[in-house]
């Protein structure tokens, strides 16, 4: 069965590798767009954590690593980033040929529009604002290869044109051979287990400083366009599905994701004589 998904066409990547991302087969990043750094990546009890400011508008950047296409459907908050559905394996993601990237901006409000990403109070989310605040504060990213064409015979149908892609979305794409999952169940897992974790966290941490948690917000309209292509999946399962999780500084050093700077304390008796002052 042939799926029509949106096919965007990037600009190559070029960079070299660099640390925050992570993936085999796509590598996946988060940039904040308004500090223009890409987030770095903090690893806790087999989950990646980056830190997000409220305020700031952050784009999830892929870049497929492999010689052939691949379909990337992007979760955000549980939602899907191009259908706004609650987010499933068997719905419609971005197309993305041999080694090229693609900054993913913000929720796809047509073949020309989106809506940007923003880090926001978990209340103001999209997920939340449309009565699905469950998943809230996680990214995923789940990626399929491409089914292979049959070999031609003399007797073969003519080929259908495809549409092509005008899609343009260029910049630096930071590559990183780290994975964090190879299987779909293990990031379903890891996402319940990563909301239990911050919930006993707030429950048996009364003297942690807890902000409200973070989510992704419905923002400015802005261009980004794409085009439909079609697309026939090898598997019906994902071959790789990546997760990242965020929040702000605050919660993750209370739910113990970073180890905050310790402050030099104060010693009663660090010399021996009055010496002169200064």
């Amino acid at each position: 069965m042939n799926w029509k998904k949106i096919a965007a066409a990037a600009a190559l990547c070029g960079a070299a590798g660099a640390a925050g991302a992570v993936g085999n087969i796509a590598d996946v990043t988060v940039h904040d767009r308004i500090e223009n750094r890409m987030l770095p990546l903090y690893l806790h009890e087999g989950r990646y954590y980056v830190v997000g400011r409220p305020g700031n508008e952050y784009q999830v950047r892929l870049r497929n690593r492999t010689g052939a296409d691949i379909l990337a459907v992007v979760s955000v908050d549980g939602v899907n980033a191009v259908s706004g559905e609650t987010a499933s394996w068997n719905q419609s993601g971005y197309v993305l040929a041999p080694g090229q990237g693609f900054n993913i901006r913000g929720w796809r409000k047509s073949l020309e529009r989106i809506a940007a990403f923003f880090f926001t109070e978990h209340q103001n989310s999209y997920a939340a604002r449309t009565g699905r605040p469950q998943n809230v504060g996680v990214i995923g990213v789940a990626i399929f290869r491409k089914k292979a064409e049959p070999e031609a015979s003399i007797d073969q149908s003519p080929p259908r044109e495809a549409p092509s892609s005008g899609a343009r979305d260029d910049g630096p794409y930071p590559a990183s051979p780290d994975s964090m999952y190879g299987s779909a169940s293990g990031s379903a897992r890891s996402a319940e287990s990563a909301a239990d974790s911050v919930a006993r966290a707030r429950r048996h941490g009364p003297s942690a400083q807890w902000a409200p948690s973070l989510g992704t917000g419905h923002g400015r309209s802005e261009t980004s366009r794409v085009t439909y292509t079609s697309f026939e999946r090898a598997t019906a399962s994902p071959e790789e599905v990546i997760a990242i999780h965020y929040d702000t500084y605050s919660n993750l050093v209370a739910l113990g994701v970073i180890r905050a700077p310790q402050l030099a304390r104060p010693t009663p008796f660090p010399g021996q004589f009055v010496p002169d002052p200064r």
